[in-house]
């Protein structure tokens, strides 16, 4: 065999990096599970959650994760951290090893945390992949069974009629359900209405069911119980469609509030850097799974609406939410912590 020279080795390099930008690069942009993703994954697959156990995010977490350690041929452990308004959780996930081990379940906070807080420790735009919303919690507005109201456009009729009564209830200041009813109290004109937060959903519910407010916004899920048994009563399903383990409950539009649309979500995200590879496996499976039959009506029945999308259309929602609330959150004069 011919001794090669230093110049065919340079060149037959060169060929070769020539070669991979012809057809290595577009083979990795358009890669399935077998190019960035061959091998992945690993080792057991960690989905961080910035709440306690028992929420409807942490049982919706629970719900998948097993039909995806299923797909995935690894354990899915979800682990909750909670702490700071969920940022604990996605700081966590934003620093981690972008090799498709880490999943962040992103909810509204991630979006809105910038209008929040005056320092995070990450940039929602910038250090996740956003793979795939999971589902919608819709909000729903609640009364004490006895207020003599039975759609929401009533309400600014009760409030001139009884001045400085008229209460809405929900939890924390710059929580979903608190912007949600600021909304509401903006659009109703219910300028006189006092808005009540409570430190926890169950403190909210049983204040709307003995009257200490009149009205509660809250999400579906905690709530769900708490109308079908009778304690509180449910006058509009803040969605453009009706909840369908509600059907007699109509949406706000339906309800004299047309506009009138707050839903919390969540879905899941990984960190920044992460080969798309994976991202559209992963994508994949979620849809996939929360079309199945089963997946589907345990959710419904937990008071949650799976809702699986695009890594894109994910992303332009999550863009379009941060913006919608950051102006919420300004027009309500909420000051960042």
């Amino acid at each position: 065999m011919p001794e090669r020279t230093p110049v065919t080795v340079r060149l037959t390099r060169r060929r070769a990096l020539a070669a991979a930008a012809l057809l290595g690069a577009p083979a990795l942009l358009r890669a399935g599970p077998a190019g960035a993703a061959e091998g992945w994954p690993d080792r057991p697959l960690r989905l961080v959650v910035g709440f306690g156990p028992g929420g409807a995010g942490d049982l919706t977490a629970r719900l998948i994760g097993p039909k995806l350690a299923e797909s995935l041929g690894r354990p899915v452990v979800v682990e909750n951290r909670p702490g700071a308004g969920s940022i604990v959780a996605a700081e966590s996930v934003a620093r981690a090893q972008p090799d498709g081990h880490t999943w962040l379940l992103a909810t509204n906070t991630t979006a809105t945390a910038p209008a929040l807080y005056n320092r995070l420790p990450f940039d929602p735009m910038k250090d996740f992949e956003l793979v795939s919303r999971v589902s919608f919690f819709d909000h729903v507005i609640a009364v004490t069974p006895n207020l003599p109201v039975q759609k929401l456009s009533d309400l600014p009729a009760y409030a001139r009629a009884n001045p400085g009564k008229l209460n809405i209830g929900s939890i924390s200041v710059g929580n979903a359900t608190n912007l949600g009813a600021e909304v509401l109290r903006s659009m109703l004109g219910l300028t006189d209405a006092t808005l009540v937060t409570y430190r926890s959903t169950p403190e909210l519910l049983n204040a709307t069911a003995t009257g200490e407010v009149q009205v509660a916004s809250e999400i579906l899920p905690p709530a769900l119980p708490q109308i079908t048994g009778g304690r509180i009563r449910a006058i509009a399903i803040a969605a453009p469609e009706r909840f369908a383990r509600l059907p007699d409950v109509p949406t706000s539009a339906e309800s004299g509030l047309p506009g009138y649309i707050v839903r919390s979500w969540n879905g899941i995200a990984l960190p920044a850097g992460t080969p798309r590879s994976i991202v559209d496996r992963l994508n994949a499976e979620l849809n996939r799974i929360l079309g199945l039959p089963d997946i589907r009506d345990r959710l419904l029945d937990m008071g949650v609406s799976p809702s699986p999308t695009t890594p894109e259309a994910f992303r332009a929602f999550f863009v379009e939410e941060a913006a919608r609330w950051s102006r919420v959150i300004a027009d309500a004069g909420i000051e960042k912590q």
